[in-house]
C-alpha cells in the first residue's frame, strides 16, 4: 500500500506530455482551473497526527507519492517548498516519491543539506519522448541523487535510453500509455523496447498502463480506463531481474512456412547465404555435428536471461551457424523477441532452445540444396 501527500495543487504546462494532462481534465469537469496553483490542506501531511498522538503517515503507508497533481520543483511554488524539505528531513522513516517534468530546477530548489542526496527521497524524472530524454537525462544523471528513477508516461514514441542505462544510476523505469479521450496512441513495440533495454542492463521495469489507445502487431485497440492498468499486468511485460517474472508471458511461435516467407522479405536477412567453404564445412562434418555445434550455440550464448554482449554476440561469419543465425533472426534474444515472438528476459527452455535450434538447421539444409 502506497500513499500521496499532494502540498500543493495545480501547475503549468510545460513539455508535450502534458497535452492532456489528467489534472487539468478532472478539473475542468468541476469547473476548477488547473493552472492556478494553490497550497493544499494537506501541505503539512506528514507532520499530521491522529487523536492518539500518533503520525497519520507511517512507515507501513509505504511509498509517499510527493505532489501528484503539481510538480516539486515548479516556479510558482518556490515559496512552499523548503517547508517540505523541512518535514521530509523530519520524517526520515517514511520514503517519499518525488516524480517531475523540471529536473533542470532541481539543484536551485534542493535544501542547503541535501548534500549527496537523502537515503530516503527518491527522484524520478519524466520522458515521454526522445526529445526530452535527451535533454533531462543528461541532466538527472548529473545530479546528486540516492535512488533515481525514470517514468515514460504517457509514451509518445520510441525512446533510446540505452546510454543512460549504462551509466548504471538508474534503478527503475515504469512505460505507460496515455489515458481520457484524446489520448494519443501508444504503440507496444516501443513499451518491448524500453524493456529490452532495461533487460540488457539489468534495471527493473514496470509496465504500468496500457493507456486509451493501444497498438500491438499493428492493430489498434481502444481501451476502457479501468481495464488500461489490468490488461498492462495481465501482459507479464513488467521484468524484475532474476526472479523469472517473464516465463509468464503467453506468447505464439510463429509456423516455420510463415517465418520463412517474411524473411525472405528483410533485405537484411536474405542477404545471407553459405560460402563455397561453408558448404564444404557442413558436408564435411555432417549434420548431426552441425546440430551439436547449433545447440552448443544456442545454449551458451542466446539462453541466459540475459546474455554477456547481448545483440553482439553473434558474429557475421566464421561458422554456417552465425551465418544461420543472422538470416533467421536468431542472433539476440531482441531479434528472437521480434520475429520469433519469444519474449526477453526469461532463460530459454529446452523446447524454446529445441525450436531455435530447429530453425538453424532448416535454413542450413534449404543452403545445402541452392548449389
Amino acid at each position: 500500500m502506497n500513499d500521496i501527500w499532494n502540498p500543493w495543487h495545480g501547475c503549468r504546462k510545460l513539455s508535450p506530455g502534458c497535452a492532456n494532462c489528467y489534472v487539468y481534465r478532472r478539473d475542468e469537469s468541476i469547473g476548477k482551473d488547473a493552472s492556478v496553483v494553490t497550497k493544499t490542506g494537506d501541505y503539512d501531511l506528514p507532520m499530521k497526527k491522529d487523536r492518539h498522538g500518533q503520525y497519520k503517515l507511517t512507515a507501513d503507508a509505504g511509498v509517499i507519492y510527493t505532489c501528484m497533481t503539481s510538480d516539486f520543483f515548479l516556479e510558482e511554488a518556490d515559496e512552499w517548498r523548503q517547508g517540505c524539505w523541512d518535514m521530509i528531513r523530519e520524517r526520515s522513516d517514511l520514503r517519499f516519491h518525488i516524480i517531475t517534468k523540471r529536473i533542470d530546477r532541481f539543484e536551485q530548489c534542493t535544501p542547503p543539506d541535501w548534500g549527496g542526496g537523502w537515503e530516503h527521497v527518491t527522484i524520478c524524472s519524466t520522458c515521454e519522448d526522445q526529445d526530452r530524454a535527451d535533454y533531462r537525462l543528461p541532466i538527472f544523471l548529473k545530479l546528486p541523487v540516492k535512488h533515481r528513477e525514470v517514468i515514460c508516461e504517457p509514451m509518445l514514441g520510441e525512446i533510446d535510453m540505452e546510454k543512460y542505462l549504462a551509466s548504471g544510476l538508474i534503478e527503475h523505469v515504469t512505460c505507460g500509455g496515455e489515458s481520457g479521450s484524446s489520448a494519443r496512441p501508444c504503440d507496444f513495440r516501443w513499451i518491448q523496447d524500453v524493456r529490452r533495454q532495461c533487460i540488457r542492463h539489468a534495471v527493473p521495469f514496470y509496465f504500468k498502463q496500457t493507456g486509451a489507445v493501444f497498438i500491438k502487431d499493428g492493430r489498434t485497440y481502444r481501451i476502457e480506463r479501468k481495464m488500461q492498468m489490468p490488461q498492462a499486468k495481465k501482459s507479464g511485460y513488467s521484468y524484475t531481474p532474476g526472479t523469472g517474472c517473464a516465463d509468464s508471458i503467453v506468447y505464439r511461435l510463429p509456423e516455420r512456412a510463415e517465418l520463412f516467407a517474411e524473411l525472405k522479405k528483410s533485405g537484411f536477412r536474405s542477404r545471407f547465404h553459405l560460402s563455397v567453404k561453408d558448404r564444404e564445412y557442413v558436408t564435411e562434418k555432417g549434420a548431426e555435428t552441425i546440430r551439436s555445434h547449433a545447440c552448443d550455440l544456442v545454449e551458451k550464448r542466446l539462453s541466459a536471461e540475459n546474455p554477456d554482449n547481448d545483440g553482439k554476440q553473434t558474429p557475421m561469419k566464421g561458422h554456417p551457424v552465425f551465418l544461420a543465425q543472422h538470416a533467421t533472426a536468431c542472433c539476440c534474444r531482441s531479434c528472437l523477441e521480434k520475429w520469433h515472438h519469444i519474449p526477453a528476459g526469461k532463460v530459454l527452455n529446452s523446447e524454446e532452445q529445441e525450436y531455435i535450434v530447429g530453425v538453424l538447421m532448416d535454413w542450413i539444409a534449404e543452403e545445402m540444396k541452392n548449389v
